[in-house]
């Protein structure tokens, strides 16, 4: 039986949980996100029942992958657009994630998702890219697409967040 606290993949063991407090307190977003892609952080336990995964971070970027499933269809058979708007606030939101600095947090404000194209259970693996647009000291917000196996475009959209730093 597999441990609900963790995943393996790829040799490696992620604990899964919520990020330690001091994380937030002494270490930039970016520096998170690349502690959690070595496991030394935990990630996000949404992962594991979302298929979703993380791929590359840099300054102002994020990038996820996801593999629609079964479960995630909706009545017409097609990957019901909550898992592709997850996908999507996951990438935008952790792009915006990668420019904090030290005691900085946020939280989602708005998500606007616009799907292009049907997703398919058998689309094979999907690419979600997110790219800040705009850093203010309490506002950011970024845009980005989810592009399925061949590249083709399946849905876009932007997330703005609330920057936020603890009183």
């Amino acid at each position: 039986m597999s441990d609900p606290h963790s995943l393996t993949e790829n040799g490696k063991t992620h604990t899964l949980g919520a990020l330690p407090k001091a994380a937030f307190a002494t270490m930039t977003g970016l520096d998170i996100f690349e502690r959690m892609m070595a496991g030394d952080l935990p990630a996000p336990p949404i992962m594991v029942h979302s298929n979703i995964r993380m791929k590359e971070f840099s300054e102002g970027r994020a990038v996820f992958t996801g593999q629609p499933a079964r479960e995630f269809l909706n009545p017409l058979g097609t990957v019901h657009g909550g898992w592709i708007s997850t996908l999507i606030d996951t990438a935008l939101s952790c792009a915006v994630h990668t420019t904090l600095q030290p005691g900085e947090f946020y939280t989602t404000t708005s998500l606007n998702v616009n799907m292009v194209r049907p997703l398919l259970e058998t689309s094979g693996e999907v690419v979600c890219e997110g790219r800040i647009v705009h850093r203010g000291s309490r506002l950011a917000t970024s845009e980005g697409d989810l592009r399925d196996a061949n590249g083709k475009l399946i849905a876009h959209g932007t997330v703005s967040c609330m920057i936020l730093k603890p009183s």
